[in-house]
Formats: C-alpha cells, structure tokens, sequence
C-alpha cells in the first residue's frame, strides 16, 4: 500500500478517525513494521470490564504486538484526559503509534492541557443530578466564555465545565486559556486522520456491533450488571446502557441492538465533527 509505505519510520505516528474506520488496523500495521508499541487513546478502551463492547484489540493482538494504556483501569474509578496524558509521558522514548477515536486525548497531547484539579465526587454527583434534571439551567450556569466555545448539544462537555467552574469557581475556558505546552507537539509527529464515507462508516457500525453480540458484548454487560451505575465514566461505553436495559427486561434484545446501532451513528457524527473541526491540518488517510 503506497499510503503505508509513505508513512514515516522514524516520527510518532498519531491515527485519529471515527469509530469503525480502520484505524487499529493500521496502527497494529505500523506496529508490526516499525516496532512500534501501539498505544490507546481511547477513553473507554482504557477500562477492564469492556475488551468486546469497545472493540479494544483482543489476547491474540496483545500477545502478537505490544500495546500500553489498554483495559488497565477498574470499572468503577474516573479516568480523565490529564490521567491518560500522565500515563503516556514515560511512553515517548519508545517508538510507538498512538490510535484512537477520543479526539480530546490526541488535541490535548498536540496542543497543550489546562492542568485542571480533581473534581471532588460531590460536585460530580450534583453535576449527575443537574444534568439529568435541567441540562438548560447547566447551561445557563456556564460562564459566557466557556459557553461560547463548547458544544453545547454534547452534555457530558457541559456538565464537565460546570464540575470544573463549580469546584474551582474558574471557567473552563480560563483553564484552557492557561494551557501549557504540548508534550508532543505536531509538528514532532505523523498526524494521520479517517474520513470514511457516513453510509459506508454506518453499514461497518452495524456489522460490528452483530458480530460484538455474537462474541459476547451481553456476557459483557451481565458482568458489569450488579452494581450498574450509569454516571460512571465505564458506563458511556456506546451500547452498553442499551444491553443493560434489555437483560433488566426493559427492552427485547432486538430493541436493544437497534438503539446500540443508533447511538453508535450518532457518536460518530460527533467524532467526525470534531476531527473537521480540530484535525483540519491532519492527513488523510484512506
């Protein structure tokens, strides 16, 4: 492949792109040429309890090729982006191809990170409740600098700028404003981004997520079934809230696997959006 051959052998290699676009493919390619460690830079990949569900590379891949920052953290504890950015830090020395489709992880590493402080589990369970009951008046709440430049139909954003101006009663848009520099700056990198076609991206979604059923995502969801709490981080695996409502009996497994596939789309929307957006300069990749 003339794509995969122009790709540098020396420079970190960053692979963004929507969920279901091919990037581990390419990212465990790049492994097997190079050398490289295959790091994650996805948000839910990180947490133990889902391997299927979030499609995190299996025993095999493992085994095969050294991957680092994957299904290493416990169900029930937080993990944010300045988490995963500390864990990465002693990685940079080693040649390695980074992946994943959690936008903010690959900007925050290329551009800088507001150092912010740990938000108290109070305030993260008001932020829970508020959002829940009256995203509008979370909204409202924001300071206007911090309004203006979120999005605001992503409610899992706005209740995070609300934690950060509640705890520290500074606006997230100050913290960022006060960002320091990037551990791995662009310019140092191969850059490399996804931009498959929205049918064809939804048509690959959908035979996925069957062949996650088939390959045990509902054994998933019954492990992580007790003590279920969706206002854990884990809990935003995309399908998982669906198979939790149908082995409850909220829902037939059918019904459970279309919602799956609906809001999988959706997540994609948003993760294309944002690679438009903030990955303008990246490559494209196909």
């Amino acid at each position: 492949m003339a794509q995969l051959a122009a790709i540098s052998r020396e420079r970190p290699v960053l692979i963004a792109g929507p969920t279901a676009s091919g990037k581990s493919a390419l990212a465990m390619a790049l492994a097997a040429r190079d050398g490289r460690v295959v790091v994650n830079a996805d948000a839910l990949q990180v947490y133990a309890r889902w391997q299927v569900l979030t499609a995190r590379p299996d025993a095999a891949d493992m085994a095969r090729l050294p991957h680092a920052l994957y299904g290493h953290v416990a169900g029930d504890a937080a993990y944010s982006v300045g988490h995963w950015l500390r864990e990465l830090a002693p990685l940079l020395d080693r040649p390695i191809v980074i992946v994943g489709g959690t936008g903010l992880y690959l900007t925050a590493l290329t551009s800088g990170f507001a150092t912010i402080p740990d938000i108290p589990e109070t305030v993260r369970m008001a932020g829970d409740a508020l959002r829940q009951a009256d995203l509008a008046a979370m909204i409202a709440a924001l300071d206007p600098g911090t309004r203006a430049r979120l999005d605001l139909a992503n409610p899992m954003r706005v209740q995070r700028a609300w934690e950060v101006q509640e705890a520290t009663g500074r606006g997230l848009a100050s913290w960022q404003d006060a960002t320091g520099a990037a551990l791995l700056p662009l310019q140092q990198v191969t850059p490399l981004v996804f931009r498959p076609d929205p049918a064809v991206l939804n048509a690959r979604i959908d035979q996925r997520f069957d062949a996650m059923i088939a390959a045990g995502a509902l054994d998933e969801a019954r492990a992580a079934l007790p003590g279920w709490n969706p206002a854990l981080p884990s809990s935003r695996a995309i399908g998982a809230a669906e198979l939790v409502a149908h082995l409850r009996g909220e829902m037939p497994l059918s019904a459970a696997i279309a919602a799956a596939k609906t809001a999988t789309h959706q997540y994609a929307k948003r993760q294309r959006t944002w690679f438009r957006n903030r990955m303008a300069h990246w490559q494209e990749f196909a």
